[in-house]
């Protein structure tokens, strides 16, 4: 936020600076980034408008939410508004973002632009079943088929699966296995997570570690061109593995992203009747809006009318 002190009363500066050291290691890198995106895209906005971005006058940030509303969607811009909103809590200033104005203003928004937030596309059963036909036994295959199959497996989100360490496998005696999570998205205070591993799953971990050589550390790294284990995988590069993984099972990998696994995984505990809460304690959602939208195609397919017709 030090974009904010340069442009700030010298008291709403000192606040923003102790804020800014106290709030160190609170937050994840991608929350980080993104506070750190929309301050700077609020400044400037500010700077070019004639406008004191702390604290925020409500007409601004009417005027702010109308001209990000002609090319950014509504769920962008909500987001824009959540950082300001954190940036007003961080000096004890009252929010803008839940004046009458700016919630019409918004609603005004969504209201002109009813468009469904897309989502990414699935990697499901379907896609998994394609690639241990098409994939090899070199390093980088062995390694990106186990990295699909345990995010499958334990539905992480990209984050969670770059941070895993062999010391976080635990084996158990039936060929499974149980990972630990340590610190999540909705687990911040990292009190962790126990996810069950399949034994395919765990049999697949095995090959490429024993193609790499790796015996403790970071358990997804990248390989060099000799085949050998190099750092630990950013967060970053899951999605770049998983558009590759669809391409080679000749899947369209424009919408394929860090998401996929998660997605594809929740459509096919739905389609073989899992209900919601069991969706949410396996996937980790606090709310059921996620889950209840990655699987409501496969929920329609349930739906009383679906029964009717005899279609399941």
């Amino acid at each position: 936020m030090n974009e904010l002190v340069a442009v700030t009363s010298r008291e709403t500066a000192t606040a923003l600076q102790n804020y800014s050291e106290a709030a160190k290691g609170a937050f994840s890198a991608s929350t980080e980034r993104a506070l750190a995106s929309d301050t700077r895209l609020w400044t400037s906005w500010c700077s070019d408008n004639g406008h004191a971005p702390l604290p925020a006058a409500p007409g601004a940030v009417v005027a702010f939410v109308k001209e990000m509303a002609v090319d950014r969607k509504p769920a962008t811009v909500s987001r824009y508004l959540s950082s300001l909103a954190h940036m007003h809590r961080a000096v004890n200033l009252p929010d803008p973002t839940k004046t009458n104005e700016v919630t019409l203003a918004m609603r005004a928004l969504r209201r002109s632009k009813p468009t469904r937030q897309r989502q990414a596309a699935p990697l499901n059963a379907n896609v998994l079943e394609r690639l241990t036909v098409t994939l090899t036994n070199s390093a980088r295959d062995l390694r990106d088929i186990a990295l699909l199959r345990l995010a499958r497996d334990t539905l992480a989100r990209r984050s969670e699966l770059v941070a895993m360490d062999l010391s976080d496998l635990e084996h158990g005696v039936d060929g499974s296995a149980t990972i630990i999570i340590r610190r999540s998205k909705t687990d911040q205070d990292g009190q962790g997570a126990i996810q069950y591993v399949s034994p395919p799953t765990l049999a697949a971990i095995e090959a490429y570690l024993a193609a790499v050589g790796i015996s403790d550390g970071a358990m997804f790294r990248s390989i060099r061109k000799n085949g050998a284990a190099g750092g630990r995988l950013t967060d970053r590069s899951v999605a770049n593995i998983f558009k590759r993984l669809a391409e080679a099972a000749g899947v369209p990998a424009d919408d394929v992203s860090g998401h996929s696994a998660r997605v594809g995984m929740a459509q096919d505990l739905m389609a073989a009747g899992a209900e919601l809460p069991a969706l949410m304690q396996a996937g980790r959602w606090k709310s059921p809006t996620m889950p209840a939208r990655y699987g409501e195609r496969q929920a329609a397919a349930r739906s009383a009318v679906a029964k009717f017709y005899g279609a399941s």
